[in-house]
């Protein structure tokens, strides 16, 4: 069984670590982004199964981050949960589903409902493409 791919696009490198051994210590394989473009390179390289997309980056917003997954047809479908420490819990839950197969968490949020979420996503997406 192959393991799950996640990119961790964000510009504090403190948090990708941090997710990026915790992913890792649940059995998902995770690249990592510090930007929008080296996002887009990393998913256009190796297409990820889902992507944790930071609000603000350097270089671009992460809603532009996610329009541009959505126009590559590798990329076109796979689940984004975004991060902010912007959002209030209303703002986060009216930005979910802006895009489609998106939701977003508050920063700080809760890493293990983080990974339920994860799990919930990727079993949604597996369900859909055996139909």
């Amino acid at each position: 069984m192959n393991k799950k791919k996640i990119l961790i696009v964000d510009d504090e490198m403190d948090l990708r670590m941090i997710l990026e051994k915790r992913f890792a210590a649940e059995g998902y394989s995770v690249t990592t982004a510090y930007n929008g473009g080296n996002a887009l390179a990393v998913a256009k390289s190796q297409p990820p199964d889902i992507v944790v997309l930071d609000e603000i980056l350097g270089d671009m917003a992460g809603k532009d981050v996610a329009a541009k997954l959505r126009e590559n047809p590798q990329t076109k479908d796979v689940p984004i949960i975004f991060l902010s420490a912007l959002y209030s819990e209303e703002q986060a839950i009216e930005q979910t589903g802006v895009f489609d197969n998106s939701i977003a968490f508050v920063k700080p949020f809760d890493t293990n409902e983080l990974l339920a979420t994860i799990a919930k996503l990727l079993n949604k997406k597996a369900e859909i493409s055996v139909r």
